[in-house]
């Protein structure tokens, strides 16, 4: 149990870190270039992972990492890139919170792992956290950067199932490394016929990528992924929901703005959701139930000790009645 708790917590990294991409996406990077931010985010990540893993893909990983990376790099970063610059935060986060159910219906498909009952709950008080937490008041919404946000949401997920299954064959920094390079050199043709030259960066715009690149990528992407070889893909997943909890969060403290009792009670249940569908809790609602049949089972004996008895003492009575 130690070790589930371990790896849970170093799971949380990602998410956590996402968390403040929203943020600082939309605040200090340059907007009508997602397809160039997606490169600039997922190659220099790694090249800074391989440079620490110093291994080269070999057989068949040369075209799955091509596929991972498209899945859960360089679509992904473009998408989520658009989403933030054409939705508020709010409605972006809130479809992304839907991504622990499709996580888990991919995984029943592809890996044949089961979702279980309390995921399954955690996943839907989850969603019903992140709306109560997000949504304040009447937001406008954007088809493109709806349709962005949805589309992100499905291939991550299912790169993220298909990571797992493969993970286990190397080393998580290598893998990891490959296919943030193959995501960014899926995306860096498609920027450069698209959007044309670079965006001039200022100041601002050059140290909101490194953040992103070092610790919203290379430092998330591999926690996240070692948290998928670790822990079931339905636990993993309601860890995510981590991800509009640190937005909100981050958002609070940067307007310096108080929590509504609404926003409070969201975040209660998007907490509640995520432990619900760790192991650890399975575990303990199993300990329960043990303990539970266990005292039926002793309590059935005792009762039937008694019966026994009872039936013995009125056959040795009966020939004195009579």
């Amino acid at each position: 149990m130690e070790a589930t708790v371990r790896w849970t917590l170093v799971t949380a990294i990602a998410p956590v870190a996402w968390g403040t991409n929203y943020f600082v996406t939309h605040e200090y990077l340059p907007t009508g270039h997602p397809l160039h931010g997606a490169a600039i985010r997922a190659l220099p990540a790694g090249i800074l992972l391989l440079a620490l893993c110093r291994q080269l893909p070999r057989g068949a990983w040369w075209w799955k990492a091509s596929v991972l990376g498209t899945l859960n790099m360089g679509s992904f970063f473009a998408l989520v890139y658009l989403a933030a610059q054409l939705l508020p935060t709010s409605v972006a986060s809130t479809i992304m919170a839907a991504s622990p159910l499709v996580l888990m219906l991919l995984a029943r498909v592809v890996i044949a792992e089961r979702p279980r009952g309390l995921p399954l709950l955690g996943g839907g008080i989850g969603v019903v956290g992140v709306c109560l937490m997000l949504f304040t008041g009447t937001v406008n919404l954007n088809a493109l950067g709806v349709l962005a946000s949805v589309t992100a949401m499905v291939t991550s997920s299912l790169g993220y199932v298909l990571a797992k299954r493969w993970s286990a064959e190397v080393d998580i920094l290598a893998s990891t490394s490959w296919q943030l390079i193959a995501g960014g050199l899926v995306v860096l043709p498609l920027a450069v016929v698209r959007e044309g030259a670079p965006p001039s960066l200022d100041a601002g715009a050059v140290l909101g990528f490194a953040y992103v690149t070092v610790i919203a990528t290379a430092v998330a992407f591999v926690a996240w992924f070692t948290g998928l070889r670790r822990l079931p893909a339905a636990a993993v997943g309601l860890i995510g929901l981590l991800n509009p909890v640190t937005g909100v969060l981050l958002g609070t403290v940067v307007a310096e703005e108080t929590l509504t009792l609404r926003q409070v009670c969201g975040l209660i249940l998007v907490l509640f959701g995520i432990v619900l569908g760790q192991p650890v809790a399975a575990a303990v609602a199993a300990r329960i139930r043990t303990r539970a049949t266990g005292a039926d089972s002793r309590h059935g004996t005792a009762a039937g000790r008694t019966g026994h008895t009872g039936r013995q003492e009125t056959d040795r009575s009966a020939p004195q009645d009579r």
